[in-house]
């Protein structure tokens, strides 16, 4: 006795059908048996079918046109994994202040000096400073302090202002002779972020002073710094601000060091007039606040001569017998004060 199920008869399409392997018996697609039935695919109710998962989904094979896949990869090329570890292993280093060859810097004494990175100021680079207290609005310790490090390196300056208020003989009297000074008066903070770009990428000058007032974004400081870094010049922001606790003053920047300066009273001039203060050589608090690859310091200094040289007070806390000033000897640094 014959068992086998008979066949139900072939059904002949018309031109234009879908095709035969898609075509039940009744002339209906399978996918398409009943209203409410779902695809075999698709057993779990609520489930889309795996062809059309989203409107808006890509088969996987095709899931993002700038993606690389295993099989297409370019020879020699590093697998994900592997190149993520390779960027850890460079953060890493990165955080962790890797030495690095010291370049060209510009020395401003043997006790600062051994604290800054390079051993000194780092040419090629962008570096901060400003006032504290009353003359955060003025920054003129800040002004003479960058003044004094220009004039033991040879070679015209370009400093630019928003406006002309810098007093030329003062920084005569750090050591910059106003003969070496271009001054560029730019009317605007942008203007001033601009002329400081455009100068630091031309040849022959010895460096690039902005007084930069209000904020000075980590876009703006990165350009500088990447400007300063192409041409070798050496570049200073010199920060002002109405407030002396202003916020904006305290936010990062890509500048390689940053720089505080408070004046402090004057030390008795005349050695027959002890009871006479005020009259003496300016001194400052000087904070370096922020160094890469370095770590904070303060130093009580005398304001910078008229070669341009600090002078480090000593013993000045403990009330010892010792001299009361240190004179640095450093050939060709030097830090200076705007009076």
């Amino acid at each position: 006795m014959d068992l086998s199920i008979p066949r139900p008869p072939a059904v002949s399409l018309p031109p234009g059908s879908p095709p035969a392997a898609s075509v039940h018996a009744g002339g209906l697609p399978a996918a398409s048996a009943h209203p409410r039935s779902l695809p075999a695919a698709s057993a779990h109710p609520g489930s889309l079918p795996a062809a059309s998962a989203h409107p808006r989904s890509l088969p996987a094979a095709s899931a993002h046109r700038g993606s690389l896949s295993t099989a297409g990869a370019r020879p020699g090329s590093l697998p994900a994994a592997s190149a993520i570890e390779t960027l850890r292993a460079r953060i890493a280093r990165i955080e962790h202040g890797a030495p690095r060859p010291r370049g060209p810097a510009l020395l401003l004494g043997p006790s600062i000096d051994a604290v800054l990175p390079a051993g000194g100021l780092t040419l090629g680079a962008l570096h901060e400073a400003a006032g504290a207290g009353p003359d955060t609005e003025h920054g003129a310790a800040a002004a003479l302090f960058v003044a004094g490090i220009l004039a033991r390196h040879p070679g015209p300056v370009l400093w630019v202002m928003e406006h002309a208020d810098l007093f030329a003989p003062g920084l005569a009297g750090a050591g910059l002779h106003p003969d070496r000074v271009i001054y560029a008066e730019a009317g605007k903070p942008d203007a001033v972020l601009q002329a400081m770009e455009e100068g630091l990428r031309m040849p022959g000058l010895a460096g690039v002073v902005g007084e930069v007032g209000g904020r000075l974004t980590l876009t703006a400081s990165r350009r500088l710094q990447l400007a300063a870094e192409t041409s070798g010049t050496i570049a200073f922001a010199l920060r002002r601000s109405r407030k002396h606790d202003d916020p904006a003053l305290a936010e990062p920047s890509a500048a390689v060091t940053s720089w505080r300066l408070a004046a402090l009273p004057s030390p008795p001039p005349l050695p027959h007039a002890p009871d006479t203060p005020g009259l003496g050589r300016q001194r400052w608090r000087l904070d370096l606040v922020r160094c890469r690859g370095g770590k904070p310091s303060s130093w009580i200094v005398e304001a910078c001569d008229a070669t341009g040289r600090l002078g480090l007070v000593a013993d000045i806390g403990d009330g010892s017998a010792a001299p009361a000033r240190q004179r640095f000897l450093s050939a060709s640094g030097g830090s200076a004060s705007r009076g």
